[in-house]
Order: C-alpha cells, then structure tokens, then sequence
C-alpha cells in the first residue's frame, strides 16, 4: 500500500509542478549559484543534501527534495495521457485497467480543485 501513496504523491507532485511556475528551477543555474544541497536536490547524493524540510510547496502540495529531479519520467508520461484523455472529451475510464483509471482519476481531481481555486478567485 505504502508504494501506491508514493507513486500517487509523486504524481500529484509533477501536476503541480508542471502547471506551476517553473523559472526558479532550473538545473544549471540552481548548480551555479550552489543551491542543490540546500533546495535537496535528487540528484546527488543523499548525505550531501541539507537537512528535511519542505522545498517546494504549492498549495497543500509540499515535497521535502527538489520537484525537478523528483519528478520522473513516468509521472510526466501520466500527465501528458492525462491532458490529451482530457481535452479529446474525457470519457469513461471503466475500461481501463485499475493503475491506469486511478491515475487519470487521481489527475482529475487535482485539476478540478486547481479549476475551483480559479473560479473563486476571480469572483
């Protein structure tokens, strides 16, 4: 069960993170200035990263390491289905396989409390 909360955490991660903002989060410029161990970047080792805490916070959606290098490919693979199962209609997702109806689903609620946020802060 644990693996699952991970991989759903994951995911909620790279929605936010790729409908967010991403101009602080560069890799190169993050390593010229030296902020990978600070900002607990995923790419180096863990004993050189600083201490756990929150590094990245949109919302109610927090990750203690860099979303750059937490993000992985297959999460990003996930959104790009999610957008193109959502803008072709949506549709139903009964018959897809349980994994692939959970992710769309999971996405799906993200977007929806993304898209209310929006509509109540423009009333």
């Amino acid at each position: 069960m644990r693996a699952q909360r991970e991989r759903k955490k994951k995911l909620i991660v790279a929605f936010h993170f790729h409908t967010a903002s991403q101009a602080g989060w560069k890799c190169d410029v993050c390593r010229k200035q030296g902020l990978e161990a600070k900002r607990r970047c995923g790419f180096i080792r863990e004993e050189k990263r600083g201490p756990r805490r929150a590094v990245w916070v949109r919302g109610r959606v927090a990750i203690e390491e860099c979303p750059k290098s937490a993000v992985t490919a297959a999460s990003v693979e996930w959104l790009e289905r999610f957008f193109a199962w959502r803008f072709a209609g949506g549709g139903d997702v009964t018959g897809l396989a349980a994994r692939d109806a959970d992710a769309i689903l999971t996405l799906e609620a993200e977007w929806r409390s993304m898209s209310g946020k929006r509509n109540n802060e423009s009333i």
